[in-house]
């Protein structure tokens, strides 16, 4: 079977063998249209990518006779251009690392957990938050308490409390139990055993709670006159504003 103008319904299931393919390959990814060879795609033999066009056929057909592939297709082009030049790509690092673990596509993977980048977040950041108990969790109560509070407001402010050692927590607990509010709505946060310091891990709440999508800051929480430890040492309020 080759690729031709011949045109073939929309999502139809190719039923002839892979083997006799044209050398030039017509795909849409995601929209995107790209024009390569069988040899590119089947560069790295142990890829799903290869896997795709080796055997007994995989994928559907647009309606245009072209291979689909459902992934995002902007970022398919970096993808692409690897497996052309061995280039290993600049730009939207996190994005095309994502891809590059679908399509299974080894020495790529490799080469961008080297760059500062991944490896970065990898090996450093989500290392350190993986010592603190319950991150995501956390995380998660945060954005519930949030929007259980957003009706007809502006803003919701959320109190979260960090704590980087088994004394702090004990401070922490005993400050808690002076603090007028509803315990069940404060956060907890550590304690933890390594570097990262309670503003690096402000950082990393603020970071990933706008990475889905939130857009949100923090404060130190002052209590109120009387209270005999400094609120400030554990206690910060999280704004999300909502518009």
């Amino acid at each position: 079977m080759s690729i031709s103008s011949e045109h073939k319904p929309l999502g139809k299931q190719v039923t002839g063998s892979l083997h006799t393919l044209s050398p030039i390959v017509e795909l849409n990814v995601g929209g995107e249209m790209y024009t390569t060879t069988l040899s590119t795609l089947k560069k790295h033999p142990g890829s799903k990518l290869a896997e795709m066009f080796t055997g007994q056929p995989k994928l559907r057909t647009d309606s245009e006779g072209r291979f689909f592939i459902d992934r995002p297709g902007t970022y398919f082009k970096y993808i692409l251009e690897y497996l052309r030049s061995n280039q290993v790509p600049t730009q939207c690092i996190q994005d095309v690392y994502k891809e590059a673990l679908f399509y299974n596509i080894e020495p790529l993977i490799k080469q961008l957990e080297d760059s500062p980048q991944i490896f970065g977040e990898l090996v450093a950041r989500k290392q350190f938050l993986a010592r603190v108990p319950n991150y995501s969790e956390n995380i998660e109560l945060m954005i519930r308490i949030a929007r259980a509070e957003a009706v007809a407001s502006r803003r919701s402010g959320v109190i979260v409390c960090v704590v980087k050692t088994e004394e702090d927590a004990a401070r922490c607990q005993d400050a808690l139990n002076s603090l007028d509010m509803d315990k069940k709505s404060v956060v907890k946060f550590g304690p933890w055993k390594a570097a990262p310091s309670i503003s690096d891990l402000l950082d990393c709440i603020q970071m990933d709670v706008e990475a889905k999508g939130y857009k949100i800051s923090f404060q130190p929480h002052i209590a109120e006159k009387g209270f005999r430890f400094k609120s400030h040492d554990y206690f910060y309020k999280f704004l999300f504003t909502w518009w």
